[in-house]
Parts: C-alpha cells; sequence; structure tokens
C-alpha cells in the first residue's frame, strides 16, 4: 500500500487513541466539550463580547422574553445543556461564561468578583439592549444575580437563584479544593443527592487534578476583594426585584436553611424545593429542575403556595 493511503489511517487511529486517553485521563474536558457543543446544537451561537477583564465569551439564541443563564464556580455555560433546547422554545436564552471561565478572560491568575460582575454588565448591555432580562443563576452564578438585580433593578424582571445566593455563611459543607481521591468524593456526596449515581474515580482525580489552577481555587484567591458584594438581610429586605429560590433539598454546601434565611428577608419570593437532587440541578435532576424552573418563570408575583419560615417566604416544605 502506498505510504499515502497510510496517511488518513494513522491520523484517524491517533485521533482515536488521543479521544481515548482524554476520555480516561480528562474526562471533565470531554463533558465540558459535548456539553458546550450540544448548545450549539440547540440553536444557541457563540459570541465574544468585550468587558474590562477582557473577551466574554457568551451562546446567544432562541425567542422570546431574554433569559440569563449564570453558571456556577468552576463550571461553564454548558452546564445548561440540558435544558437549554426546551427554554430556547419560549425565551431567548443569553448564557455566558463567567469571567475566569469557559472561554472567558481572564484566562489566568486571580479571579476578582468585580471582573465577573462586569463581564456579565458587558454581556447584558451588549445582547440585551435595552429589554429587562429574567436572571437564573446557580451557586455562584446565583450570588451574581443577585447583586445585578440590586444594583440594576430597571434591568432586570426577576431572579431565580438556584442553590446560591449573597449572605454570607452557607452553613458549612465540603471542601471545594479537595487533595485526595477520597476527599473529592466526599465532596460530590455531600453536593448530590445519596440515590444519585456514584461519581467514577477518573472523574474524581480530575476534580483533584484540576483543583490547584482551576477557576475556584482562581476566584477563591481573591476572596478578599469580593466582600463589597455581599448582601446582608437588611440589603435583601430593600430588594425591589421578584426572587424565585429553586434549591435542591439535598445540597449541603447551599443548605435549604440557607435558602429559608433569604426567604425570610426578601419581600417577594417563593421557595420551590427540588426533591433528590444536591447542589447542581441543573446536572442531577435536570427534568424536575426544569419543572421547577417553569414554576419560576411562570408565576405571577403574587400568586405563591404557603409560607415557608418567615411571613415574606412562600413556598412548598420540603
Amino acid at each position: 500500500m502506498p505510504i499515502e493511503a497510510w496517511v488518513p489511517l494513522v491520523v484517524v487511529a491517533g485521533g482515536a487513541l488521543a479521544a481515548g486517553w482524554l476520555f480516561v485521563n480528562r474526562p471533565l474536558e470531554v463533558f465540558a466539550w459535548f456539553a458546550r457543543r450540544a448548545l450549539r446544537r440547540a440553536g444557541l451561537r457563540k459570541v465574544v463580547v468585550r468587558a474590562p477583564a477582557g473577551p466574554q465569551t457568551a451562546f446567544v439564541g432562541g425567542s422570546g422574553p431574554v433569559l440569563v443563564l449564570l453558571h456556577g464556580a468552576g463550571d461553564n455555560a454548558g452546564t445548561w445543556f440540558h435544558v437549554a433546547r426546551s427554554l430556547a422554545a419560549r425565551h431567548t436564552l443569553l448564557v455566558p461564561d463567567l469571567a475566569g471561565h469557559g472561554e472567558s478572560a481572564p484566562p489566568a491568575g486571580p479571579i476578582p468578583f468585580a471582573d465577573i460582575f462586569g463581564g456579565l454588565e458587558a454581556v447584558v448591555e451588549r445582547q440585551a439592549g435595552t429589554k429587562r432580562v429574567s436572571l437564573v443563576g446557580n451557586s455562584l452564578g446565583a450570588w451574581v444575580a443577585m447583586v445585578f438585580a440590586a444594583r440594576h433593578p430597571e434591568r432586570v424582571e426577576r431572579v431565580i437563584a438556584v442553590n446560591g445566593g449573597p449572605l454570607m455563611g452557607s452553613g458549612g459543607g465540603p471542601s471545594l479544593l479537595p487533595k485526595t481521591r477520597e476527599e473529592a468524593r466526599d465532596a460530590m456526596a455531600r453536593l448530590r443527592d445519596p440515590g444519585s449515581p456514584a461519581i467514577p474515580d477518573r472523574v474524581l482525580d480530575d476534580v483533584v487534578r484540576r483543583g490547584p489552577a482551576g477557576p475556584i481555587a482562581r476566584f477563591a484567591a481573591a476572596a478578599a476583594g469580593a466582600a463589597p458584594f455581599l448582601m446582608t438581610e437588611d440589603a435583601l429586605r430593600e430588594m425591589k426585584t421578584p426572587v424565585r429560590l429553586v434549591w435542591g433539598v439535598s445540597d449541603q454546601l447551599m443548605t435549604l436553611d440557607y435558602a429559608r434565611r433569604m426567604a425570610a428577608a426578601l419581600p417577594d419570593v417563593a421557595l420551590i424545593p427540588v426533591e433528590r437532587c444536591g447542589h447542581v440541578p441543573q446536572q442531577e435532576a435536570p427534568a424536575r429542575f426544569l419543572s421547577a424552573l417553569e414554576m419560576a418563570l411562570g408565576a405571577p408575583p403574587d400568586s405563591s403556595p404557603q409560607p415557608v419560615n418567615g411571613p415574606n417566604a412562600k413556598g412548598t416544605p420540603p
């Protein structure tokens, strides 16, 4: 066989070996690639927006009222791939990589909260224009969403906080920077429901490997600068924007008690528990999360079920 005929075979074989190596040794990168590709397949296009911290990447698509989906620390826009297609049928989706995450700058070094907040401001201004938006944020994304609504109430229709918020103190929880496989296994177990499938060892090892240089460590390195963006219960009482708390009740990082603390202070709030899932419900239980999210988006501000822990909080007890 001529050598020219061997070249395609070698390329294909080399690609297969590389893909296999990545699957075994870098499963988080493989998952992120597939998740982000799924956003594109759901009809979203990738855009790049200038911001003070550098270029910010976002995925945009769909039609209808603008819905901004904000991921948590260490995650990226792809975390919403399970629900993107359904939501894009009724909403214009704006799904950014927060600053220092995914493909958004800065690519290295500490990630100040101010960079994350400034990146969101730039993306919303450039992609939503004068339209009011609804913000859906998971974990760190919920914190960013609440601060954005407090500082730009004229721009925000509602906030849906998913297992996160701006109050100091989450009630404890596992370390998000495990140093061993066993520490990673313990952390993942506390972030998920006991009935959910166990995380494979190769994924746990990748969590440990990525930790020291990953976005969570980089964000933690700039934690002192985040103090001006924290909110007290008194500040929550001044919120002018309706807030819905969609909460995976098995979460041991941002516990249900933390959600109740916010619900007791917020003037216009509903607490919507999501059973049998933890800190990242859009990944762990996407169908149940989507049902809860649609409830949060569709319920009028003044119609909610029974009170939960406080005169302002409405929702269904866990």
